[in-house]
């Protein structure tokens, strides 16, 4: 019984059911074929798309550094046109500046000539009008020694010339009469010639007594007795300084005036404008006593 059960179980199948089962077999084998197929075809088409993305990424990036590229050279070429720009203003800038220096000087160069030509042309005039105002002096003192050696002939020491008068003073060792002040002055010159820059005379002074530090310009008259002779030697001591002869170059200068005859109101005048009056009597000379306030003025 329980062998013929074994056999049942054993049984061999038919036909149609070996090829029912080698049918199904078959279509589940195509079917895994085809599905492996598939996989196959969707796997080459996801490499595809991503060789595709990979492609258009690399695209992508070449494009991308390109228009960096062409932004940083755009970027670099306004820079340098920039630069060019600014260098350009900035040599026009320049030129303009030097010109303008350049006019600048032009015109002050012809400021400064026409201020010259006006202070040469001021100086040729005062110089003339100088020369003219000497001449017109000279003549005047010259009239005025004629006239006073005939009137004070055989005067003492007025029948003299004003050379002679000169002589006089410088003989009768005038530098001791300042014994008082501080000036030692034993060096003697007689007139003395000052001289302008076009070296044309300008003034004369008489007598000029002189040491290493100090100098003393005198001015010699017959007759002291009005107030322009005061203010003419004044006028003289400040060209004298302006136009020094070369034993006053870098020394202190003090003035004095001598006469042959003095009046008490010009000695008074004298001595308030801080200059030295000196008197002739006879063949000696004294220095006169101030008697008003008196301070040597140094010029």
């Amino acid at each position: 019984m329980t062998a013929m059960r074994t056999h049942e179980s054993r049984r061999v199948p038919t036909i149609e059911e070996f090829w029912e089962i080698f049918t199904k077999f078959q279509m589940e084998s195509i079917k895994e074929r085809e599905e492996q197929r598939k996989e196959r075809e969707e796997e080459r088409e996801r490499q595809r798309k991503e060789r595709e993305e990979e492609r258009k990424e690399r695209e992508e990036e070449r494009e991308r550094q390109r228009k960096e590229r062409e932004k940083e050279q755009e970027r670099k070429r306004k820079e340098q046109e920039e630069e060019q720009e600014r260098k350009r203003k900035e040599r026009e800038e320049e030129q303009e500046r030097k010109r303008k220096e350049q006019e600048e000087e032009q015109e002050r160069k012809r400021k400064e000539q026409e201020e010259e030509q006006e202070r040469q042309r001021k100086e040729q005039e005062r110089q003339r009008k100088e020369e003219k105002e000497w001449k017109v002096w000279r003549a005047r003192t010259k009239k005025t020694e004629r006239m006073i050696n005939k009137v004070y002939a055989n005067v003492g020491g007025l029948n003299c010339s004003l050379g002679e008068l000169i002589e006089t003073l410088i003989a009768a060792r005038l530098w001791e009469k300042f014994a008082d002040y501080p000036y030692n002055l034993k060096r003697a010159y007689q007139n003395v010639p000052v001289f302008n820059e076009d070296h044309r005379i300008v003034n004369e002074i008489d007598i000029l007594l002189s040491n290493t530090e100090w100098v003393m310009a005198v001015e010699v008259k017959h007759r002291l007795n009005r107030t322009d002779y005061v203010d003419r030697h004044i006028e003289r001591m400040e060209r004298i300084r302006k136009y020094p002869p070369l034993e006053t170059i870098g020394k202190r200068m003090v003035g004095a005036m001598a006469g042959g005859v003095v009046t008490p109101e010009i000695r008074d005048h004298i001595h308030r404008a801080g200059i030295f009056v000196l008197e002739l009597k006879g063949e000696s000379v004294r220095l006169a006593k101030p008697e008003v306030e008196f301070t040597p003025r140094e010029w």
